[in-house]
């Protein structure tokens, strides 16, 4: 599947194993592969980032994906039912943090040694370059781009679908700003 990624959606791929490396995580989640987009510059995903207002709100989305790691990677709407249960999430964070420090939800390894081959991608990861690939082949595409990537993140369900809809980026508005119709929607 690879060899069918442009340039632009390779160095996404690669940012986002940075991004996992740098937070000492296990794997490379859908929330890197998000960071990773972020830092894109000249694509088709930045120009319809750029287009929706994103382009200006990186750091809330970038602070909006720190946040939902401190809750364990728990979207803001999972919260929500646990609250719904009685169950405080953000009381479980305080108080897992008192007792481990910040950040200890996060999921990262501080203070382990890192095997030093290649970091895995998580089952959400995959599942976002695999609808990368629909996303593409629904188009008729022949190739993979930064955008499948973008619009193949807002129609998986989860942290980044959720960080990205809360500030104005979703399906319908990357298809009417990338030029296709809703005909050519695919979930």
């Amino acid at each position: 599947m690879f060899e069918r990624f442009t340039k632009d959606a390779r160095d996404v791929v690669q940012g986002a194993v940075e991004y996992a490396e740098g937070a000492r995580a296990q794997t490379v989640d859908a929330e890197h592969l998000l960071l990773a987009l972020l830092d894109r510059e000249g694509s088709r995903a930045s120009f319809a980032l750029s287009a929706l207002g994103a382009g200006e709100r990186k750091g809330a989305v970038r602070r909006a994906l720190a946040e939902a790691r401190r809750r364990a990677g728990l979207s803001q709407a999972e919260t929500d039912a646990l609250a719904g249960l009685g169950i405080d999430v953000s009381e479980i964070v305080a108080r897992v943090e008192e007792a481990h420090g910040v950040g200890a939800m996060s999921g990262g390894r501080k203070g382990k040694r890192w095997w030093s081959g290649h970091r895995g991608f998580s089952k959400g990861a995959k599942g976002v370059l695999e609808q990368a690939l629909r996303v593409a082949v629904a188009r008729r595409d022949r190739h993979i781009g930064d955008e499948h990537i973008l619009l193949a993140l807002t129609v998986r369900p989860g942290v980044p679908a959720e960080v990205l809809a809360d500030h104005g980026v979703t399906h319908e508005s990357l298809l009417r700003v990338l030029g296709e119709g809703p005909d050519e929607a695919c979930a």
